[in-house]
């Protein structure tokens, strides 16, 4: 079981780039076919000032985090981890070039299935290099406890 101590952590601001090539990379591997997301004049064209991030991609940037021991302090096992629940409430576009900063904190832990499974709730504000907020992120992680 997660260790409900962890509830209100908070993790250090995370810096990344958006850098293109990782956009263009990402929309072909999601199977995105609007030409915005792989070609700078088709982006221009269509009224932005760069490359746009695919909708899911701050995902990918999230996972750029660098590892801690922070699970094992919760209890979590990775080997019994599974992706659980995915959330983006978007704010303002984010481009190519762009540096993003995620502002992430566990905002709940909790139990279903008489204790087999635990939840556990993180929540991060996205924020681009002039201090505009870009996006909120919701990520639940579900640990099998049986």
């Amino acid at each position: 079981m997660i260790d409900k101590k962890i509830i209100g952590m908070t993790f250090a601001p995370l810096h990344v780039a958006a850098e293109a090539g990782q956009l263009r990379f990402f929309a072909k591997a999601i199977g995105e076919t609007n030409p915005i997301y792989f070609d700078e004049a088709a982006a221009h064209d269509a009224g932005h000032p760069a490359l746009p991030l695919p909708p899911t991609f701050l995902f990918s940037l999230e996972l750029m985090r660098p590892p801690s021991n922070w699970r094992e302090e919760a209890g979590i096992e990775l080997a019994r981890v599974l992706h659980g629940e995915q959330q983006f409430t978007y704010h303002r576009m984010a481009y190519a070039g762009d540096t993003l900063t995620f502002e992430s904190k566990i905002t709940d832990a909790y139990e279903k299935k008489g204790g087999a499974l635990s939840f556990l709730v993180r929540e991060s504000r996205v924020t681009n290099q002039r201090g505009e907020h870009i996006a909120d992120v919701r990520n639940v992680l579900v640990h099998r406890n049986a």
